[in-house]
């Protein structure tokens, strides 16, 4: 499986977003990134539905949604109706994780499932069988442009050995050349980057060494 990268929009400029999203999907992205946050499950706030829908007029590229909220169930049908292809919630926002996976799925897209930096890779061992994609996260959410925390790539040998060779593995946080290298030998097969891309002097240059 090649190296899924998905831009992450955060790292955006938010008066330009057509433009940026189109740079990306010129240069090779493969999948768009979109974080949502709630100022509650996240000490920040950013984008939410009507964005996602306006984000489906203007790109082909699949939609990313990571639901960095609180109660994600109540939102899943929303942003599915408003053109998401893949929705990941997180496994601490909810008691029930194959339920909400479920529902994902009932709408016809993929569904994901992220760990925070301080969550062990075991607790979500049990529902790896129902998921597509694990969201590995090395940073604490809430923020572009922070520091990766090195051991929180050892979590990729974990879920690869439980998960199927379908699963997708996808790392977010502190993503460049080099750590993207890391979490690829430890068997990350898609990787989220926002500063590192759109900072970037070459975008195309920058993907390509991602997936490369």
């Amino acid at each position: 499986m090649s190296i899924i990268v998905s831009p992450s929009i955060l790292s955006a400029d938010f008066a330009n977003l057509e433009r940026d999203i189109k740079k990306v999907e010129d240069s090779g992205a493969d999948w768009l990134h979109i974080d949502v946050m709630d100022g509650h499950f996240v000490p920040n706030i950013t984008i939410g539905v009507p964005v996602v829908k306006s984000l489906r007029r203007i790109t082909k590229m699949p939609l990313d949604v990571h639901l960095m909220i609180e109660n994600p169930q109540n939102y899943i049908e929303a942003f599915s109706k408003a053109g998401a292809d893949i929705i990941t919630f997180h496994y601490e926002a909810v008691k029930e994780p194959i339920e909400i996976i479920n529902k994902i799925r009932s709408y016809g897209i993929k569904a994901g499932i992220s760990i925070k930096p301080k969550t062990e890779p075991e607790n979500i061992i049990p529902y790896l069988k129902y998921t597509d994609m694990v969201l590995i996260m090395t940073v604490e959410p809430g923020f572009g442009g922070q520091t990766f925390i090195s051991e929180c790539a050892q979590k990729i040998k974990i879920i690869k050995q439980y998960g199927s060779k379908d699963l997708i593995i996808q790392v977010d946080g502190g993503i460049n050349d080099k750590t993207g290298k890391i979490c690829t030998d430890f068997g990350a097969n898609s990787l989220v980057a926002g500063s590192y891309i759109y900072n970037s002097e070459n975008i195309k240059q920058a993907i390509n060494s991602l997936k490369n």
